[in-house]
């Protein structure tokens, strides 16, 4: 677990170009820990892996140590519409942006 990338992932750095054009700052150390992050627009942009995040279009349940994987999962999930909510309660605009959809697989 400690190599997985948790920053400058093929993901993030595929799009942040064109992010930045939009206005929009690379690798926020805000609540969260947002990917990208417009202040004038109030915009928090998070860039979420399909397994991690548990991609309705794309995930695939582990099959080793299914329990602990699923664990992780769903407490990432909880952590994410909490992560959600505080933004949006304090009048941010939050995009989830899901790996697939930047890696040219529409599945």
């Amino acid at each position: 677990m400690s190599k997985i990338k948790h920053r400058d992932t093929k993901s993030e750095l595929r799009i942040k170009d064109e992010m930045e054009r939009e206005g929009f700052e690379y690798q926020s150390d805000l609540p969260g820990k947002p990917d990208f992050i417009n202040f004038r627009k109030k915009t928090a942009a998070f860039v979420d892996g399909c397994f991690w995040h548990s991609c309705p279009k794309c995930f695939v349940r582990p099959s080793t140590r299914t329990d602990f994987w699923m664990n992780k999962i769903k407490r990432n999930a909880i952590r994410d519409a909490e992560i959600n909510k505080a933004y949006e309660i304090a009048g941010w605009k939050v995009i989830r942006i899901w790996e697939h959809e930047l890696n040219g697989r529409s599945q």
